[in-house]
């Protein structure tokens, strides 16, 4: 469990140049969402800016637990080792297909988005309700839509929700995920950018795919070795 919630975590913090790239407009939307009042002072944009996140990783936690407690659902509906063993062997791929990401020798994560494209446009227009925000609460609601933007990083570490087989393992993924990608999200929201641009080194982010695909092959060989 324990190298699951590090894939998780290491995953949101350096999955940046793909959050910048996928919520980069909502971050701007939101800024422009804000009422007149709150526009252009610092002391007025942070408070919505932490709702907008916590909103967001509250959004992602629920879903972590949902999918853990399908996981776990599937454990006791069918024949137990079998099951356990299934789920183990797609969340040790998924961290593979992650690193494989992270360091820039696979792109197809971009793929995996697409299919959540018809559920977003369903959900983005109660978002649009809430504009402009006036107030924190509002501002968290919108995080909690802005979770299920469809996003190849979000349904991946769902993916390794679903291998944990419990719902409070599975809100804990999504949990460290979701703190993963605040300095990220923050500095986007906050400072134009800034805090992301040490994500696009190469170097850094070949070091953190190999990481992580260093993870997913310590649990493949834990699943295989023998007794």
């Amino acid at each position: 469990m324990l190298t699951t919630l590090l894939t998780a975590l290491v995953v949101g913090l350096l999955g940046g140049v793909h959050c910048v790239g996928m919520c980069g407009g909502v971050v701007s939307m939101l800024t422009m969402g804000l009422a007149p009042e709150h526009r252009g002072r610092l002391g007025a944009v942070l408070p919505m800016q932490l709702g907008y996140n916590l909103g967001r990783v509250l959004g992602y936690t629920l879903m972590g637990a949902l999918l853990g407690a399908l996981g776990g659902a599937l454990v006791q509906s069918a024949a137990l080792h079998w099951v356990q063993r299934a789920l183990y062997l797609l969340a040790a791929l998924v961290m593979i297909a992650l690193g494989l990401y992270l360091g820039g020798w696979w792109r197809g994560l971009t793929a995996v988005e697409r299919a959540g494209g018809l559920l977003w446009r369903r959900i983005e227009p109660l978002g649009r309700r809430l504009l402009p925000i006036r107030g924190w609460w509002q501002a968290v609601s919108v995080g909690l839509v802005w979770a299920w933007l469809p996003c190849g990083l979000v349904y991946s570490m769902l993916i390794l929700a679903l291998g944990t087989g419990s719902a409070a393992q599975g809100g804990l993924v999504m949990l460290a995920f979701g703190i993963g990608t605040l300095p990220n999200l923050l500095g986007i929201g906050l400072l134009a950018g800034a805090a992301a641009r040490y994500l696009e080194l190469r170097s850094l982010r070949m070091a953190a795919g190999l990481l992580v695909i260093g993870f997913g092959c310590v649990a493949l060989w834990r699943l295989f070795s023998p007794l």
